[in-house]
């Protein structure tokens, strides 16, 4: 009997291999430099490209919250990764 059996009894997740943790990394980086440039550099030459909004500014912000909802995605629902099979069970 041994103490190492009853530490591997919960279950483990995926953690930072998960997909969506690299998914949600990436799209809320690119939305934070959005939001830098929106504040940065809203010229009113950049505002008549668009129409007179602050496009950089509010794409910005809607990858943050996309991202972020990625990474609360992977927060609430790991992923569960299968223990591995004991030596008695595998073949040489």
């Amino acid at each position: 009997m041994s103490s190492a059996s009853s530490s591997n009894d919960r279950p483990q997740s995926a953690g930072a291999f998960d997909i969506r943790n690299v998914i949600g990394a990436l799209i809320g980086f690119y939305g934070v430099v959005l939001v830098i440039m929106g504040l940065v550099n809203n010229t009113a030459e950049e505002q008549a490209k668009t129409g007179g909004w602050n496009a950089n500014l509010w794409v910005g912000i809607a990858m943050l919250l996309f991202g972020l909802a990625f990474v609360l995605w992977s927060r609430l629902r790991p992923v569960v990764v299968d223990p591995p099979k004991a030596d008695a069970d595998r073949r040489d």
